[in-house]
This record gives C-alpha cells, structure tokens and sequence, in this order.
C-alpha cells in the first residue's frame, strides 16, 4: 500500500498485478509496464495475485479512503474469483477504512453484490459509450457508496439516454481530465457543466473535481473553486 497522489483517496493498493488487458491508451500503468526502465514492472507482465501487499500493510489509519486496483481492471474475466474473495474479506476486516473499487467492466459487478458496507463502488465513464454500459448495470448494484468517475473526460457523455437518471442512481460524482494535462486532451468547459447541473438537480450529490481541472476552471469560470466533495461514510 502507497500513498498516493490521487486526489480523492489516500492510499493505493493492489494485491492484483500485471499488464491490464483492457489497454486504455493513456493508462499510465501500462505505460509503465511496457518501459524496460521499470524493470521490475516490465519483466512481470503476467496477471497475479499477491497476497503479500496485505501483510506488509497491516494497519491502515483509521478512516483512511483507499483505492484497490489502481494499475489493473479488477472485474475482468482475467481476475480469478478466489482473489476478488480475499480482497472483499480483507476490506470486511478493516472496518475503519474505506475501500474504494473503480470499473470498466459494470457487467461483472453483479456477481459480487451486495457488496461491503466500507466499500464505494465506481464505473468509469470517459465516452458515451461506457455512459450507456453504466446506465445499464449500475442501478442493480448494491453499495453502501455508488460513483460514476468521469476521468479522463473525453466526450459530451450528458448526450448520453437517461443520463440524468444515472447520476440520481450514485452518492457521488467524480470529473477529471486525461493525464499528462494538455489543451489536446482538455476537456470542453460544456460537458462539465451539465454534470454539475444533473448532481445538483439530484439532490446535491457531492462532485469531486480533481486538480488537473484547475487550468481550465481558472480560465472559464474565474473566481470559483474546486469542488473537492465526498459523501458522508456511511454505516
């Protein structure tokens, strides 16, 4: 476990590694992966479990937000359903913390809900296309905590059918933009907007803009700040 420099958890773990087959091409994992630079990375591509990033990190601090699975898709077929398992038993056993689990896959969620009350249940939704896949699967999903990560934003997802509804479905709502920042992946100041209008029309639910948005929000909107939000930790 790591900490890390994502905005909206503490720490990073991942008791599942190798080379993700879903090869987004700005994940920076699999950049890594494929640098012999990070030899220890790059001699290792093959998917694994590994169970000792658990016992060389037996206390968290109390409260902490952790992210499970940042350098690998945790739902898909590659992950072995006796290491998803262990990964769920752990994070029933820390109790104090919450674990926080992010998809490209929200077909495959279903097979592990209800999931743990400290859990917080996220899909990724970077293009129109993963808006519909999370409209679609979910709303079935049982959390204490449903997101939707709108990270990198590369689309007018609100074109999206029943969009609105999407958002009245989660307890949270996270936007940011593709890394390393660029005007070339910049996101278009209109398809953010309408993601803060749909969070709030949906009873406020709390956004969290990640830094790399700051650029674009100090040009278009001067004067306002990040919205940096999370929802309550729920019992």
């Amino acid at each position: 476990m790591n900490k890390t420099k994502i905005d909206w958890c503490d720490y990073s773990i991942n008791p599942v590694k190798g080379l993700c087959p879903v090869a987004c091409p700005y994940c920076y994992a699999r950049r890594m992966y494929l640098n012999p630079y990070y030899k220890n990375m790059y001699l290792h591509p093959e998917i694994r479990y590994d169970d000792w990033v658990w016992q060389e990190n037996p206390h968290i601090p109390k409260g902490s937000k952790v992210f499970v699975g940042s350098t690998i898709e945790l739902f898909g077929d590659w992950v072995k359903p006796e290491w998803l398992r262990c990964i769920f038993e752990y994070c029933e056993a820390v109790p104090s913390s919450t674990f926080i689990f992010l998809t490209k896959k929200p077909q495959n969620l279903i097979k592990w809900s209800p999931f743990p009350d400290n859990c917080w249940v996220g899909v990724s939704v970077t293009n129109r296309y993963q808006a519909h896949m999370a409209q679609q699967y979910l709303p079935n999903i049982e959390a204490k905590v449903k997101f939707v990560s709108f990270e990198p934003l590369l689309d007018d997802v609100t074109q999206a059918l029943m969009f609105s509804a999407l958002i009245m479905r989660c307890q949270w709502v996270i936007i940011g933009q593709q890394t390393p920042v660029s005007k070339k992946t910049q996101p278009k100041i209109e398809w953010i907007q309408p993601i803060l209008i749909a969070a709030h029309n949906a009873g406020n639910i709390p956004v969290f803009m990640k830094n790399n948005l700051e650029p674009l929000i100090t040009k278009e909107w001067p004067g306002w700040n990040l919205r940096q939000e999370f929802p309550e930790r729920r019992q």
